[in-house]
């Protein structure tokens, strides 16, 4: 569970929050983890490679704004997404669309700054694990060079194990570590489509899967969350161990 820097004086924890598909929660999710953690006291970085969609957004902020508020960082919103594009399309094409190209080793050293001013580094995925950030680089790629292991976070209704098994084999078919997966928002009360993926999901990828309700930024963390942002305090643990959170 580290981001390891050969030019940084020490190893930090840290975590990939990876979606199944855009608008999935990946970013209440993330800055949930953000937010519990900066209330221990941990100094808490958040990065995230790509925001797009700026030119719809309403009354509510920009998720790299969202991330910054939840971890109290004192980031540039530049640091925290080193590109941010107006149209709400795929990385890979809002940079074309604005006669750009968004650079990879630019995302690399961007997160590895973050991190070596930081105790936790919480990064947020862009859609899913199989989005394109330029034509041959995708956000599987940016994870991948980063090693740090993944929560997947899902829908709980229809559809979701399909997309929640094929995200979970894509990531370990590139040699990343997936810790556990979170449903959300979860129902209240769940109906019977949503339990039995719960309970599919865990049994056919062996991980824990919580189920986490529906959240407000600056709403207090329920325990699902707290259980997860407790994981990343814990003595770093040998690979396939880190998904031994309790559900």
């Amino acid at each position: 569970m580290l981001l390891s820097d050969p030019s940084a004086e020490h190893e930090i924890r840290g975590v990939f929050v990876a979606g199944t598909d855009t608008d999935v929660g990946k970013t209440v999710v993330a800055s949930s983890l953000a937010a519990t953690l900066d209330a221990r006291g941990e100094r808490v970085a958040v990065f995230k490679p790509v925001v797009t969609g700026l030119d719809e957004l309403e009354a509510t902020l920009p998720d790299h704004e969202l991330l910054k508020a939840s971890a109290g960082s004192s980031q540039r919103p530049d640091r925290i997404a080193p590109y941010r594009f107006g149209p709400a399309v795929s990385p890979h094409l809002a940079a074309q669309m604005v006669g750009t190209r968004i650079d990879p080793d630019l995302l690399m050293r961007r997160a590895r700054e973050a991190a070596r001013n930081a105790t936790v580094l919480i990064v947020e995925g862009v859609g899913g694990l199989m989005a394109p950030l330029t034509s041959r680089y995708f956000v599987r790629d940016f994870a991948s060079d980063l090693g740090l292991p993944l929560i997947v976070v899902a829908r709980p209704g229809l559809g979701t194990i399909n997309h929640t098994l094929l995200t979970i084999e894509a990531a370990r078919s590139a040699g990343l570590e997936v810790a556990s997966v979170v449903l959300t928002p979860w129902p209240h009360p769940p109906d019977d489509v949503a339990l039995s993926n719960r309970l599919t999901i865990a049994e056919r990828t062996c991980l824990p899967v919580f189920a986490i309700p529906q959240l407000e930024v600056g709403e207090s963390v329920p325990p699902l969350v707290d259980a997860l942002a407790r994981s990343l305090l814990e003595p770093v643990l040998p690979r396939r161990r880190v998904a031994t959170l309790t559900h």
